[in-house]
C-alpha cells in the first residue's frame, strides 16, 4: 500500500506542473442602453503585432450578418478557415452583458496579446474594434467606442 501511495504522489508531482498551462479568463462586454435590434459581437485574440490569432466568441446566429464584423472578418480571412462550433450564441441587446469564458495559455498573459470586440447592429451601424483590452494578469476594464459601454477582463 505504501508503495502504491508513493507512486501516486510521484505521478502527481510529475503531472501537476503541466496542468497549470492555461488560465480561465472572464471577458465581460457591457452594452450601452439602446433600442432596436440586438447586436452581433465578435470577440477575438490578436498577438503583439496585431495579427489575428483566434476567435473566442461570436454572438448572433444569422451568419449573413457576420460580414459586418469587419475587423474579425479580416483576421479570419487571413487565417484561412474557422470553426465556430461551441463558441457562438445569441445576439446581445442594449443594456445587456455578454460574459465569455476562455482558457488562455499562460504564455499569452502579460505578453502583449489583446482581446478585440467588434459590434454591429442591423440598421444601426458597425464598429470594428469597438473595445480592445490587453490580456494581463490584473483585472482591467476599458470604455467602448460604439455599442459597448465597458469591456472588462479578469482571471
Amino acid at each position: 500500500m505504501k508503495k502504491l501511495a508513493a507512486m501516486l504522489m510521484l505521478a502527481t508531482a510529475l503531472v501537476a506542473p503541466g496542468v497549470a498551462v492555461a488560465r480561465d479568463v472572464t471577458i465581460e462586454a457591457q452594452m450601452v442602453r439602446y433600442s432596436g435590434h440586438a447586436a452581433y459581437l465578435a470577440v477575438y485574440l490578436t498577438d503583439p503585432s496585431g495579427a489575428y490569432r483566434s476567435t473566442l466568441w461570436v454572438s448572433g446566429h444569422k451568419t449573413k450578418y457576420y460580414g459586418t464584423l469587419r475587423g474579425w472578418v479580416r483576421g479570419v480571412s487571413q487565417a484561412g478557415s474557422i470553426s465556430l462550433d461551441g463558441i457562438s450564441g445569441a445576439s446581445v441587446g442594449g443594456g445587456q452583458t455578454l460574459t465569455v469564458h476562455a482558457d488562455l495559455a499562460d504564455a499569452l498573459i502579460d505578453a502583449g496579446y489583446t482581446i478585440h470586440v467588434d459590434t454591429a447592429v442591423e440598421n444601426g451601424g458597425e464598429f470594428a474594434d469597438d473595445a480592445v483590452i490587453e490580456v494581463t494578469s490584473n483585472s482591467a476594464s476599458v470604455d467602448g467606442s460604439g455599442y459597448i459601454d465597458k469591456l472588462s477582463i479578469s482571471m
